[in-house]
């Protein structure tokens, strides 16, 4: 069967099941949200019984996200809210923390340096690079203009 890229395309599209566009972005949001009101709730935790300033308690909200997307991610439970809430998982510190935990917990089989720690920047690498490399640009056009 000889096809052209676009009766290629035409014919997956014509098969492929539809998405709940509606259910997806509720349960995106609800899910994204809640991550959100978790850290919320940490940070006034942190501020209040535990009596941390406010620098130093956003520091530990975004640890203790990190951590337990970290963990939640080793249990196999974070790849589980993933399928179900959708880009509601990719609120930036527990996503990206998700990012370099993935690789380096599916290739530790291959040993401790080419394994997981070789591994374990190749999704959240480029973000980083990009990330360094628009700080450099936003730095200069800062300096340039004040």
């Amino acid at each position: 069967m000889n096809m052209t890229n676009a009766e290629y395309n035409e014919f997956v599209r014509a098969r492929a099941p539809g998405s709940p566009l509606g259910a997806d972005l509720i349960r995106a949001f609800v899910v994204g949200g809640l991550i959100c009101c978790l850290g919320q709730a940490l940070k006034t935790l942190y501020t209040g019984p535990a009596g941390l300033d406010e620098e130093t308690a956003a520091t530990a909200v975004s640890m203790s996200l990190i951590f337990l997307s970290a963990l939640t991610t080793g249990l196999n439970l974070y790849d589980k809210l993933a399928r179900f809430a959708g880009a509601g998982t990719l609120v930036p510190i527990t996503g990206f923390a998700n990012a370099v935990v993935s690789p380096a917990l599916e290739f530790k089989s291959e040993g401790f340096v080419p394994g997981t720690a070789a591994k374990m920047f190749t999704i959240a690498g480029p973000v980083i690079a990009f990330g360094l490399a628009a700080s450099v640009v936003y730095g200069l056009i800062l300096c340039l203009i004040g």
